[in-house]
């Protein structure tokens, strides 16, 4: 067989280098401008009223932590510590992360570059501001007198490496469970979030800044008469809030299931009964917002590992 027999071929390259340079140059700019536009198309379209809401739980999330650098002793509105302040922008983080979802239900916007922005900004506010609250707490407690700064991998002391690396630990887990969530849940449909796998990161956040908030409430309406007595609870009370911190870190990455609270209690027609029943929970926190605040949180976190134990139980009695 001669090689006139072989059919030719030649790369797209080798056709390109052929042609005339003016020829070839559109030839490239047509192919750029067709992979923008299915580039553009892939991305689709961002609902704005979702979008900005979300964009303000990641700037709340943001205040949070350059409000907790701030030294405790920094007096901000209404009297608040730096911390308390801190607390309450990841409260108004919790806030506009639970109605984006409710605004883009009602307007029929949802789309996924939505979706994967609210979980960069659950990361910041939901992670990283409740890890960097604690450690500003606990490294009031640390170092001498005056020389206090944030704990860092650089601390002299085993005891200050441990508590910085819990705060990893609680970011990392915070980053894993959003991702988890955001695999596993296959759309935003009421329907698929009536149960969680694993603490949610705003439950896990609210359970560590409510008892920041709570101490920095305690600490600030201490007796001058027992002021001893205070100051040592207050120490011991901070160096147990790592501990709950560690907790919910390990609880946002297993599999123990969760209630959505507020598809599971707030939504749909309920009896005249059940809702005056939720007037308690209302007037309580009238009266102490910040303990009721605590108590609400520490509960929700403690809700799954509880009826697990319990249902364990019957099943030992059974």
């Amino acid at each position: 067989m001669t090689n006139h027999d072989q059919p030719t071929t030649e790369s797209e390259t080798e056709h390109e280098r052929r042609e005339p340079a003016p020829r070839a140059s559109l030839r490239r700019s047509v192919v750029r401008r067709r992979r923008r536009r299915r580039l553009r198309r892939r991305i689709g379209k961002v609902s704005v009223i979702p979008t900005i809401i979300t964009l303000g739980n990641l700037i709340a999330g943001f205040a949070a932590i350059h409000y907790a650098s701030k030294p405790l002793d920094w007096s901000g509105p209404w009297g608040w510590s730096s911390l308390t302040l801190a607390g309450a922008l990841i409260f108004l983080g919790m806030f506009l992360d639970a109605i984006d979802g409710s605004v883009a239900r009602l307007t029929d916007s949802f789309s996924e570059i939505g979706g994967q922005l609210d979980s960069l900004a659950d990361l910041v506010t939901f992670g990283i501001a409740p890890a960097f609250m604690m450690l500003q707490l606990v490294s009031t407690y640390i170092g001498p007198e005056g020389q206090r700064t944030i704990l860092g991998p650089e601390a002299d002391t085993a005891f200050a490496k441990l508590l910085w690396g819990v705060a990893a630990v609680y970011v990392s887990c915070t980053a894993l469970r959003l991702a988890r969530f955001n695999v596993e849940t296959p759309s935003a449909a009421v329907e698929d979030h009536r149960v969680f796998r694993g603490l949610p990161s705003p439950g896990a956040a609210g359970a560590v800044a409510s008892l920041i908030v709570l101490h920095q409430h305690v600490l600030s309406n201490r007796d001058a008469s027992v002021e001893d007595v205070s100051v040592a609870f207050a120490r011991w009370a901070a160096f147990g809030i790592p501990f709950i911190t560690l907790l919910c870190a390990l609880a946002m990455v297993s599999s123990m299931p969760y209630i959505h609270f507020a598809n599971r209690y707030l939504r749909g027609q309920r009896s005249f009964g059940y809702v005056a029943r939720l007037v308690i929970p209302l007037a309580l926190a009238v009266w102490w917002f910040q303990e009721t605040l605590a108590v609400a949180f520490t509960t929700y976190a403690l809700s799954a590992p509880v009826r697990l134990g319990l249902a364990w139980l019957r099943r030992l009695r059974s």
